[in-house]
């Protein structure tokens, strides 16, 4: 059995460029058979390297050769094929009672632990080498689109052809599992890249080669085989189960387990709910890394309300697109409990959304969005369906993917904003949403003994505050026309 070191230098825009110090970083213990366990740290590879060691560094047990299983033929993740399969395993740090560093600043931050950056992008890479994505990602031209927020736009002419179809109504947010349709555990084994779980001794740990825990349902990390990114992979929450696309408590909190673990500021996790373009009803985030930041995180905000945990639940201003952004709590509970609230809460209304995770998991930003209602009512310009854009979670956040060469070329911030104010709520069904969710959430921090501030509650019915005369005119591209209702 042996142990490689693999080293990846590959310099692609996903990649995060900044540099660390790796003598900072907090050592990984790397979990062998027969209950070694040996202590691996970037300092001391450093210091036994005679060249500096680069940035990205894979760590696995190196396969050995065994007889074939039996099953269905295709290796994949079902009862037919799972008994026996091991995956590496990353067992995080239990965060529940971990107090957040709250209004710290990255710069103001010890280095983030690197080794699950360097696991997830060095398994995705292997993936890309044994020709397991539908098409080159890294060959996709990429540019910034000038202008106050900088989207980003990505011409992927062939993405749309190599998708799976959808196979459900998009009327419904809510619909049960189907396991004739496509889900993940039909899946090759090698699309798998790890298991992602809490420790049970409270200490980050890899296990190179850990069997499948079928009877408690693993959570994995998969790759995207559709890729819009570098990096970019699938967060199955306890596969297994299979578990229909809606948020629940326990699964957005390993969702934001995963973005703290991270710890950069490049790495997002998003969702998309069914009705906002996700297209497969088996319960997913999607996580990738992109080196600048994403226009939606740069837009200016209005605080609304705090909770006595210490969320801080705020609006965007002067963004195409209206939503809620939740960040702070003294707990990672507190976030997550106050999110997923809020995403049941229109989960159980049949008001489609997009979540985006970003800033480590200290932000979340929380959108629904009516594109697809429009869509069926015959609302949407010719011009916009040409494009043949489905407006999810990455090209509300600002990453643009065009799937037409003249749209790319001819990619501007005024087309961008066009697009983006057509998947937005009307002002008047916003405020009526966000009285919705503030219900929702009130009452569960309620049951668990916290709130929102009273004296914070006004504002809630408060006009939005006048933005400064560069922010109008750029605003004056959002059309306010059309109204969207609820679903049924």
């Amino acid at each position: 059995m042996g142990l490689l070191i693999l080293l990846l230098e590959k310099g692609v825009m996903g990649i995060p460029c900044f540099e660390a110090t790796l003598a900072r970083t907090a050592d990984v213990e790397l979990c062998l058979p027969k209950e070694e366990v040996l202590p691996i740290s970037y300092s001391s590879l450093e210091a036994a390297s005679s060249s500096p060691i680069p940035r990205y560094i894979m760590l696995y047990e190196e396969a050995e050769e065994g007889p074939q299983r039996g099953g269905c033929g295709r290796n994949c993740l079902r009862n037919c094929c799972i008994q026996g399969a091991k995956f590496p395993l990353y067992s995080y740090k239990g965060l529940n009672n971990i107090a957040k560093h709250k209004h710290m600043s990255h710069e103001a931050r010890d280095p983030p632990v690197a080794f699950l950056e360097s696991l997830l992008l060095g398994e995705w890479e292997d993936r890309m080498h044994r020709g397991l994505f539908r098409y080159d990602v890294t060959a996709c031209e990429t540019k910034v689109i000038p202008g106050q927020y900088g989207f980003i736009a990505q011409l992927n002419e062939g993405r749309h052809l190599k998708k799976r179809p959808t196979e459900f109504r998009v009327d419904k947010v809510l619909q049960p599992f189907d396991d004739s349709k496509f889900n993940f555990t039909k899946v090759g084994q090698e699309e798998v890249l790890f298991q992602f779980e809490a420790s049970e001794n409270d200490e980050i740990q890899f296990i190179p080669a850990a069997p499948i825990d079928v009877k408690n349902s693993p959570s994995i990390v998969a790759i995207n085989v559709s890729p819009i990114e570098y990096g970019h992979v699938l967060l199955i929450p306890r596969i297994l189960e299979c578990l229909p696309q809606r948020i629940d408590q326990e699964s957005f909190m390993l969702a934001l387990q995963m973005a703290m673990e991270a710890g950069s500021p490049y790495f997002r996790l998003g969702y998309n709910s069914l009705g906002a373009f996700a297209t497969i009803n088996h319960l997913h985030f999607q996580a990738y890394y992109l080196a600048v930041p994403f226009p939606i995180e740069k837009a200016p905000t209005r605080k609304i309300t705090n909770m006595d945990a210490g969320v801080k639940i705020s609006e965007l201003l002067n963004y195409p697109v209206r939503g809620l952004i939740f960040e702070g709590g003294s707990f990672l509970q507190d976030l997550s409990n106050a999110v997923s609230g809020s995403c049941i809460c229109l989960q159980d209304n049949n008001i489609p959304y997009n979540v985006l995770i970003s800033d480590s998991g200290s932000r979340v930003f929380v959108i629904p969005q009516c594109y697809a209602e429009k869509q069926a009512l015959g609302e949407v310009s010719p011009e916009l369906l040409d494009t043949q854009v489905n407006p999810a979670v990455w090209e509300i956040s600002g990453h643009m993917v065009l799937k037409r060469k003249k749209d790319y070329e001819d990619a501007t911030e005024e087309n961008a904003w066009r697009l983006l104010a057509e998947v937005s709520l009307s002002e008047v069904r916003f405020e009526e949403v966000k009285a919705l969710i503030f219900e929702a959430i009130s009452s569960l921090a309620n049951d668990n003994g916290d709130g929102i501030l009273r004296e914070e509650q006004e504002l809630l019915s408060q006009p939005l505050e006048e933005v400064d005369a560069e922010n109008k005119s750029s605003s004056a591209i959002i059309s306010r026309s059309q109204d969207c209702v609820v679903l049924q």
